[in-house]
C-alpha cells in the first residue's frame, strides 16, 4: 500500500492515523513537484486534482481523505474507527467535516503568514489575532462536542478523533492551544499517548523544522500555494484581500483543477 502524502498536510494526517491504527502495512511518497501543482507520474494519473493524500491499494486508486477514510474502513473494518449508531457516524463525519473547511483553514492562512510571509507587519499582526479569534470560536465549539467524554467518538478512540487530531495539534503547534486542564487540553495529553499519533505528530514537526526558508522559496517560484475553496474565503474575509490580489500579479497561488 503506497500513501502520496506530505507530512504538514492535515488530510494526510488522518490518513496516516487510521492507518496505524488498522495496524496496515504502508509506505508514503511525497510526489515532486507537489508545492507547485505540477506533479506527474503516476500521482498525477490518481489525482487530477494533484492533491494529498492518494492512496494506491492494488488496483485502487483513491484520493481525498474521507474517501480514504470510507475506503479504509469498509476494506479494513477491524478495528471500526465509525461509532456503531447512525447518529454517532453523522456526528462523527460533521465534526471532521467542519475540521477539514473551517479549522484547516484558518490554519493554512496562519501558515501562509507565518512561514510564507504573505503579510509582514501591521497587517500580518491584524490577521493573526483574526486567526486567533477565529481558533478559539472553533475550540469552543469541538469543546462542547466532546463534553464530559474521553473521546469525540464516545467511550474509544476513532474517526472523529483522528479528524480533530492534526488541526488541533497544529493550533498548539502555533502557540494557539487551549490552557492546560481544559477539556481540549486534556484530550489532547491522551491523544498523543497513542502510537498511531505520536508516529504522525513527531513527522509533522520534522517538516515543520525545515520551513525555515518557505517564504525564500515561494518568492524564488519554487512554490505556487493553493487557494482553493475556503481557504480563499477564509483569506478575503480575513483581512487578505491584497494578498490575493499580490500573488495573482507574482503567479504565486494557483487554484485547482481544471483550469480551462
Amino acid at each position: 500500500m503506497l500513501l502520496y502524502e506530505h507530512p504538514l498536510s492535515s488530510y494526510a494526517q488522518k490518513v496516516k492515523i487510521a492507518l496505524r491504527e488498522k495496524g496496515l502495512d504502508f509506505t508514503v511518497e511525497t510526489p515532486a513537484a507537489l508545492g507547485t501543482g505540477t506533479a506527474g507520474g503516476a500521482f498525477a494519473q490518481a489525482s487530477p486534482r494533484n492533491e494529498v493524500p492518494t492512496l494506491i491499494d492494488g488496483e485502487a486508486r483513491i484520493f481525498d481523505s474521507t474517501i480514504i477514510l470510507e475506503y479504509l474502513e469498509d476494506k479494513y473494518p477491524s478495528p471500526p474507527l465509525l461509532p456503531r449508531d447512525p447518529a454517532a457516524r453523522a456526528e462523527a463525519r460533521m465534526i471532521e467535516d467542519l475540521c477539514d473547511t473551517l479549522y484547516e483553514a484558518v490554519n493554512w492562512g496562519l501558515s501562509e503568514i507565518r512561514w510564507f510571509k504573505r503579510a509582514e507587519g501591521e497587517q500580518a499582526e491584524k490577521m493573526k489575532a483574526t486567526a486567533a479569534r477565529q481558533t478559539a470560536q472553533l475550540q469552543a465549539w469541538l469543546a462542547d462536542k466532546l463534553g464530559d467524554r474521553p473521546w469525540f467518538n464516545g467511550e474509544s478512540f476513532g474517526w472523529a478523533d483522528l479528524s480533530v487530531a492534526p488541526y488541533l495539534n497544529r493550533s498548539f503547534f502555533y502557540g494557539l492551544g487551549t490552557p492546560a486542564g481544559s477539556s481540549l487540553a486534556t484530550w489532547r495529553e491522551r491523544l498523543i499517548e497513542r502510537p498511531s499519533v505520536a508516529a504522525t505528530f513527531k513527522e509533522f514537526e520534522a517538516a515543520a523544522s525545515g520551513m525555515a526558508n518557505a517564504a525564500e522559496r515561494l518568492a524564488s517560484g519554487q512554490i505556487r500555494r493553493e487557494y482553493r475553496d475556503h481557504r480563499l474565503e477564509w483569506m478575503m474575509k480575513s483581512g487578505g484581500q491584497q494578498v490575493v490580489l499580490d500573488g495573482l500579479a507574482k503567479n504565486n497561488i494557483r487554484f485547482t483543477w481544471p483550469l480551462g
